[in-house]
Protein backbone atom coordinates (compact mmCIF):
# COMPACT_ATOMS: atom_id res chain seq x y z
CA UNK A 1 0.00 0.00 0.00
CA UNK A 2 0.92 3.90 -0.75
CA UNK A 3 2.46 5.58 2.32
CA UNK A 4 -0.01 7.73 4.14
CA UNK A 5 0.25 11.43 3.31
CA UNK A 6 0.55 13.42 6.41
CA UNK A 7 0.62 17.42 6.67
CA UNK A 8 1.54 19.22 9.79
CA UNK A 9 0.34 22.32 10.74
CA UNK A 10 1.33 24.08 13.73
CA UNK A 11 3.17 27.49 14.64
CA UNK A 12 6.06 26.08 16.26
CA UNK A 13 8.68 25.77 14.08
CA UNK A 14 10.47 23.36 16.84
CA UNK A 15 7.61 21.30 17.44
CA UNK A 16 6.49 20.75 13.98
CA UNK A 17 9.94 19.87 12.71
CA UNK A 18 10.34 17.26 15.80
CA UNK A 19 7.16 15.88 14.45
CA UNK A 20 8.25 15.89 10.77
CA UNK A 21 11.89 13.86 12.22
CA UNK A 22 9.93 11.36 14.12
CA UNK A 23 7.47 10.49 11.61
CA UNK A 24 9.89 10.56 8.44
CA UNK A 25 11.13 7.20 10.17
CA UNK A 26 8.56 5.19 9.56
CA UNK A 27 8.26 3.57 6.44
CA UNK A 28 4.34 3.97 6.21
CA UNK A 29 4.33 7.63 6.57
CA UNK A 30 5.34 10.48 3.66
CA UNK A 31 5.46 13.50 5.01
CA UNK A 32 4.27 15.91 1.88
CA UNK A 33 3.76 19.85 3.94
CA UNK A 34 4.98 21.50 7.02
CA UNK A 35 2.59 24.75 7.06
CA UNK A 36 3.25 27.42 10.18
CA UNK A 37 -0.64 28.42 10.13
CA UNK A 38 -4.79 27.33 9.46
CA UNK A 39 -4.67 29.84 6.54
CA UNK A 40 -2.13 27.77 4.79
CA UNK A 41 -3.31 24.72 5.52
CA UNK A 42 -7.11 25.80 3.85
CA UNK A 43 -5.35 27.45 1.16
CA UNK A 44 -2.95 23.90 0.14
CA UNK A 45 -5.58 20.78 1.37
CA UNK A 46 -6.05 20.36 -2.18
CA UNK A 47 -2.47 20.76 -3.79
CA UNK A 48 -0.90 18.54 -1.01
CA UNK A 49 -4.00 16.27 -0.91
CA UNK A 50 -3.29 14.91 3.00
CA UNK A 51 -4.61 11.74 3.87
CA UNK A 52 -4.43 13.22 7.84
CA UNK A 53 -3.39 16.43 8.81
CA UNK A 54 -2.05 16.96 12.56
CA UNK A 55 -3.04 20.41 13.25
CA UNK A 56 -2.06 22.65 15.96
CA UNK A 57 -5.70 24.07 17.55
CA UNK A 58 -4.70 28.05 18.50
CA UNK A 59 -2.23 29.45 15.64
CA UNK A 60 -2.55 33.20 14.28
CA UNK A 61 -5.22 34.23 11.91
CA UNK A 62 -7.41 30.82 11.20
CA UNK A 63 -7.79 29.02 14.01
CA UNK A 64 -7.38 25.14 14.37
CA UNK A 65 -11.63 25.00 15.16
CA UNK A 66 -12.37 26.95 11.71
CA UNK A 67 -9.26 25.79 9.67
CA UNK A 68 -11.11 21.96 10.46
CA UNK A 69 -14.96 23.29 9.39
CA UNK A 70 -13.00 24.47 6.43
CA UNK A 71 -10.97 21.82 5.44
CA UNK A 72 -13.26 19.38 5.84
CA UNK A 73 -15.65 21.38 3.00
CA UNK A 74 -12.85 21.56 0.74
CA UNK A 75 -11.79 18.17 0.71
CA UNK A 76 -13.90 15.64 2.90
CA UNK A 77 -11.89 12.49 2.84
CA UNK A 78 -8.43 14.72 4.81
CA UNK A 79 -9.11 13.02 8.60
CA UNK A 80 -7.96 16.01 11.44
CA UNK A 81 -5.79 15.08 14.65
CA UNK A 82 -5.50 17.49 16.78
CA UNK A 83 -2.22 18.26 18.47
CA UNK A 84 -2.74 20.47 21.36
CA UNK A 85 -0.62 21.21 25.00
CA UNK A 86 -4.01 21.47 27.00
CA UNK A 87 -6.60 18.39 27.91
CA UNK A 88 -9.22 20.71 28.74
CA UNK A 89 -12.88 19.16 28.08
CA UNK A 90 -13.78 22.32 26.17
CA UNK A 91 -11.22 21.71 23.84
CA UNK A 92 -12.07 18.28 23.12
CA UNK A 93 -15.22 18.62 22.55
CA UNK A 94 -15.12 21.19 20.58
CA UNK A 95 -12.29 20.08 18.72
CA UNK A 96 -14.43 16.69 17.50
CA UNK A 97 -17.62 18.29 17.43
CA UNK A 98 -16.16 20.15 14.67
CA UNK A 99 -14.92 16.93 12.71
CA UNK A 100 -11.75 16.03 13.82
CA UNK A 101 -11.38 12.48 14.42
CA UNK A 102 -8.30 12.83 17.11
CA UNK A 103 -6.85 14.41 19.86
CA UNK A 104 -3.83 13.88 21.20
CA UNK A 105 -1.38 16.03 23.71
CA UNK A 106 2.11 17.07 22.75
CA UNK A 107 3.72 15.29 25.19
CA UNK A 108 2.44 11.61 24.40
CA UNK A 109 5.51 9.48 23.56
CA UNK A 110 6.46 9.94 20.34
CA UNK A 111 5.01 6.60 18.68
CA UNK A 112 1.75 7.27 19.96
CA UNK A 113 1.21 9.75 16.61
CA UNK A 114 1.63 6.89 14.86
CA UNK A 115 -0.60 5.04 16.48
CA UNK A 116 -2.85 7.81 16.02
CA UNK A 117 -2.17 7.91 12.17
CA UNK A 118 -2.64 4.04 12.02
CA UNK A 119 -5.79 4.58 13.79
CA UNK A 120 -7.65 6.72 12.21
CA UNK A 121 -6.73 5.13 8.55
CA UNK A 122 -8.73 2.56 9.57
CA UNK A 123 -11.54 4.63 9.86
CA UNK A 124 -11.63 4.64 13.98
CA UNK A 125 -11.61 7.74 16.36
CA UNK A 126 -8.09 8.27 18.40
CA UNK A 127 -8.19 9.95 21.92
CA UNK A 128 -4.72 9.54 23.76
CA UNK A 129 -5.18 8.48 27.50
CA UNK A 130 -4.96 12.26 28.51
CA UNK A 131 -7.78 13.08 26.54
CA UNK A 132 -10.16 10.59 27.60
CA UNK A 133 -9.75 11.08 30.91
CA UNK A 134 -10.57 14.29 30.36
CA UNK A 135 -13.94 13.49 28.30
CA UNK A 136 -15.58 11.60 31.11
CA UNK A 137 -19.11 12.37 32.24
CA UNK A 138 -19.01 15.15 35.08
CA UNK A 139 -22.71 16.44 35.76
CA UNK A 140 -22.25 16.81 39.40
CA UNK A 141 -22.64 20.89 38.95
CA UNK A 142 -25.55 20.69 36.84
CA UNK A 143 -24.94 22.93 34.50
CA UNK A 144 -26.41 23.10 30.72
CA UNK A 145 -24.09 21.70 27.71
CA UNK A 146 -22.84 24.40 25.82
CA UNK A 147 -23.41 23.68 22.06
CA UNK A 148 -20.80 23.51 19.66
CA UNK A 149 -21.30 27.15 18.31
CA UNK A 150 -20.95 28.76 22.13
CA UNK A 151 -17.86 26.27 22.65
CA UNK A 152 -16.36 27.89 19.41
CA UNK A 153 -17.09 31.20 20.46
CA UNK A 154 -16.24 30.83 24.35
CA UNK A 155 -12.85 29.80 23.04
CA UNK A 156 -12.50 32.98 20.65
CA UNK A 157 -13.77 35.13 23.49
CA UNK A 158 -11.18 33.80 25.57
CA UNK A 159 -8.58 34.71 23.53
CA UNK A 160 -9.63 38.47 24.03
CA UNK A 161 -11.66 39.02 21.02
CA UNK A 162 -14.11 41.54 20.61
CA UNK A 163 -17.66 40.62 19.53
CA UNK A 164 -16.78 42.12 16.50
CA UNK A 165 -13.64 40.53 16.24
CA UNK A 166 -15.57 36.63 16.72
CA UNK A 167 -18.06 38.24 14.19
CA UNK A 168 -15.67 38.48 11.36
CA UNK A 169 -13.51 35.27 12.12
CA UNK A 170 -16.88 33.27 11.70
CA UNK A 171 -18.58 35.28 9.16
CA UNK A 172 -21.45 36.07 11.43
CA UNK A 173 -23.43 39.36 12.99
CA UNK A 174 -22.35 41.29 16.21
CA UNK A 175 -25.73 40.62 17.32
CA UNK A 176 -25.48 36.87 16.68
CA UNK A 177 -21.97 36.74 18.65
CA UNK A 178 -24.11 38.85 21.29
CA UNK A 179 -27.05 36.17 21.78
CA UNK A 180 -24.53 33.47 22.48
CA UNK A 181 -22.47 35.27 24.50
CA UNK A 182 -25.03 35.71 26.47
CA UNK A 183 -26.22 32.48 26.73
CA UNK A 184 -23.12 30.88 27.36
CA UNK A 185 -23.27 32.83 30.16
CA UNK A 186 -26.42 31.79 31.62
CA UNK A 187 -25.21 28.35 31.17
CA UNK A 188 -22.35 28.32 32.84
CA UNK A 189 -23.92 30.72 35.45
CA UNK A 190 -21.89 33.72 34.86
CA UNK A 191 -22.86 37.31 34.92
CA UNK A 192 -19.75 39.52 33.87
CA UNK A 193 -17.22 39.31 31.25
CA UNK A 194 -14.74 39.11 33.74
CA UNK A 195 -16.10 36.12 35.29
CA UNK A 196 -16.40 34.59 31.68
CA UNK A 197 -12.69 35.31 31.08
CA UNK A 198 -12.02 33.64 34.53
CA UNK A 199 -14.35 30.47 33.31
CA UNK A 200 -11.88 30.44 30.47
CA UNK A 201 -9.04 30.44 32.59
CA UNK A 202 -9.71 27.92 34.85
CA UNK A 203 -11.01 25.19 32.58
CA UNK A 204 -8.12 25.32 30.02
CA UNK A 205 -9.60 27.32 27.63
CA UNK A 206 -6.93 30.47 27.95
CA UNK A 207 -3.99 29.71 29.94
CA UNK A 208 -0.74 32.08 30.04
CA UNK A 209 -0.68 33.40 26.47
CA UNK A 210 -3.39 31.40 25.61
CA UNK A 211 -1.24 29.94 23.03
CA UNK A 212 -1.95 25.94 22.58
Amino acid sequence: MPPTRIVIVDDHPMVAEGIQSILESYDDILVVGVLTNGKDAVSQVETLAPDVMLLDLNMPGVSGLNATEMILEKRPETKIVILSMHDSPEYIATALRHGAVGYILKDVPTEEIHTAITKVMAGGEYLCTGARGSLEPNTADGRETLTSREQTILLELAQGKSNKDVAQTLDISVRTVETHRQNIKRKLGISSTAGLTRYALEHGVLQGTGQI
